[in-house]
């Protein structure tokens, strides 16, 4: 099944395809990790298999958009636990909060989502356990009128990939590989 390098690339833009439309998908919350060793749980909202291109929301005021900037290293993990595949894309990162990408990106995220850029940036220090969110939006779906100052928080964390680690976990024999652009190779697990 997984003999070839071209049937691990088929089943990595498989899974990521799903794991960016399916939110029950076992790899739509990946690890996303930036130069400054910072880690975090992010839902993956777009792939480009053409482009090799990751999709994220983030917001824009967070620290990690000053650490990635227009181009830094991010590396991101992927685990389906059933499959017992790890993937781990390695690429260069870039922040986006005025392109035609955040914008369409912003366009097709509901209301209730988009409620999330209106409060308090994030690590915004509260005396007690809040959202951040204003109270009036604690629990309800604002109107397109009221989400208007949330645009300007909203941004995408596109990570252009540059190789792809994959690893198959099997109690016959655990399988790796590295793929890049310009081909393939396989490594010891």
């Amino acid at each position: 099944m997984y003999d070839s390098f071209e049937a691990i690339r088929e089943d990595i833009a498989k899974r990521l395809g799903e794991a960016a439309s399916d939110r029950k998908s076992p790899m739509h919350t990946p690890v996303v990790a930036t130069a400054d060793a910072d880690a975090r749980v992010m839902v993956l909202r777009g792939w480009d298999a053409d482009s090799g291109t990751l999709r994220f929301h983030t917001d824009a005021r967070a620290p990690k958009c000053s650490a990635i900037g227009s181009g830094a290293p991010v590396g991101v993990v992927f685990y389906d636990r059933e499959a017992k595949i790890q993937l781990r894309l390695h690429g260069t990162g870039r922040i986006e909060t005025d392109s035609a990408a955040a914008d369409r990106a912003w366009e097709e995220s509901s209301n209730f989502s988009r409620r999330c850029y209106l409060g308090e940036g994030p690590g915004a220090v509260s005396d007690e356990p809040t959202s951040g969110l204003p109270d009036w939006a604690e629990g309800e779906e604002p109107s397109e009128q009221e989400l208007g100052p949330a645009r300007e928080n909203f941004a995408i964390l596109l990570v252009e990939v540059q190789t792809m680690d994959w690893f198959h976990l099997a109690n016959t024999g655990h399988c790796r590989a590295l793929l890049t652009a310009d081909g393939g190779q396989w490594i010891a697990p």
